[in-house]
């Protein structure tokens, strides 16, 4: 468990990072601004990460009650690598500035399915909460 709650942490650091670049770094006329973004967008993003960062940082501290909170990080980790990579293969002019986003969380997702092996972890605790 201790290397699930490391990874589902270390998510936490880097969903604060995403925070703070979207918060005052990506938008329109700010330092990165391709794809074009309203700063309002991106400040609305942001807290969102801030959010996301703040739930990592509360379930690894007692990551054997929140796994729920685990298995919804890495599905939607999932979900957001599939879909980054397949608009910046298939959609035409889609920017390929956020690649790196894709590998990062590529590795968050498979340290935290290493840790889920390593744990004999059902996938259904994952996602089914035990009454307590």
């Amino acid at each position: 468990m201790k290397l699930l709650a490391l990874s589902i942490a270390l998510g936490g650091a880097w969903d604060s990072i995403a925070g703070i670049l979207y918060s005052f770094a990506i938008g329109t006329g700010r330092l990165i601004d391709d794809p074009s973004t309203d700063p309002f967008y991106a400040l609305f993003l942001g807290s969102f990460f801030f959010c996301f960062a703040y739930l990592q940082f509360a379930a690894s501290c007692n990551i054997s009650k929140y796994l729920i909170v685990a298995g919804c990080l890495i599905s939607g980790r999932i979900l957001y690598i599939l879909l980054l990579y397949g608009f910046m293969l298939f959609a035409e002019g889609f920017p390929t500035i956020f690649w790196f986003t894709g590998i990062i969380d590529g590795l968050l997702v498979t340290l935290s399915l290493v840790a889920v092996h390593r744990g004999n972890l059902p996938v259904k605790k994952l996602f089914i909460p035990e009454k307590g």
